[in-house]
């Protein structure tokens, strides 16, 4: 079945498109990718994951067509980033 993996951190946004066997998992599709080798910070003990944005288990059995996103742990309140933001506009 085709499946696509997609991550991104602050430098390159991937997104792959992969054939996986039939009943594979989150987790088996992500190895298969090859992005656990190309981004060795990505920890999936501790990384959210998701398909088509609707957070998931990594032991969730995929269908056709899914898309499988790798969140990255936010390091920024967004908040205080905007508010530093307006304050640096003076």
């Amino acid at each position: 079945m085709n499946v696509g993996v997609a991550y991104a951190d602050k430098f390159k946004q991937v997104w792959l498109k992969l054939e996986v066997p039939d009943d594979s998992t989150v987790r088996q599709a992500i190895q298969h990718s090859g992005l656990l080798n190309q981004f060795p910070e990505i920890d999936l003990d501790k990384q959210k994951v998701g398909i088509f944005g609707k957070i998931t288990k990594l032991d969730a059995r995929l269908e056709e067509g899914s898309r499988i996103e790798i969140y990255r742990v936010i390091t920024a309140d967004p908040e205080l980033v905007e508010r530093r933001d307006r304050d640096n506009d003076d």
